[in-house]
Order: C-alpha cells, then sequence, then structure tokens
C-alpha cells in the first residue's frame, strides 16, 4: 500500500502459479523463434514487431523499440539467442497472466 495524498492505495498485483509462469515463457519463447522468418537465428526489429503484433500489442512500435532498449545488449541491431531470454522476460512483463488468451497463431 501506498500514501498518494493522504488516501492509501491498493495495489492489484496479480498472483500467478508459477506454472502458469512457465508456460507463458516457453510460448513466448517460441513465438519469437518462430518470428524468425529468416532463420539467421537473431531477431531484427521487424521480426519482433510481428511477435507483438501477434501478442495483439496495441503499439507493438513502441513495444519493440522499449525491447530493443532492454534486450539488445551490444547494440548491434538485433536480439541474437543470448539476448533472447531477456525480450521473453519484458514480454512476461507487459503480457503476465493472459498471453494465451492474447496469442494470434
Amino acid at each position: 500500500m501506498a500514501l498518494f495524498f493522504g488516501k492509501k492505495r491498493v495495489s492489484n498485483d496479480k498472483k500467478v502459479p508459477a506454472e502458469s509462469l512457465k508456460a507463458d515463457h516457453d510460448e513466448i519463447m517460441s513465438l519469437f523463434k518462430r518470428c524468425d522468418v529468416n532463420n539467421d537465428r537473431k531477431l531484427s526489429r521487424e521480426e519482433v514487431k510481428a511477435g507483438f503484433r501477434r501478442l495483439q500489442s496495441r503499439f507493438p512500435a513502441f513495444r519493440t523499440q522499449r525491447a530493443f532498449q532492454i534486450a539488445d545488449q551490444n547494440r548491434d541491431g538485433y536480439i541474437d539467442e543470448a539476448e533472447l531470454e531477456k525480450l521473453v522476460s519484458y514480454a512476461l512483463s507487459c503480457y503476465q497472466g493472459n498471453v494465451r488468451t492474447r496469442l494470434l497463431i
């Protein structure tokens, strides 16, 4: 709880079971791997944006920009296999608890 101008604010943090998080993690990992259309084992901005579109993001360009700020550690403009885990973690933080309902296959 936080006090904000004298009023109590209650956070609505949803607790998601661990097995559900693991399933969502695996689903998002698989999704982004399928977005690698040229099979070069790294994701370009367009490929990441396609992944966020499949997750029905309202702002896929913004999500892509933030994902590259967070995950592209070597700043080469691609998300490689070593950086993929950070991309998946970012996507999970955006859509925690409702990945399957958002997913367009």
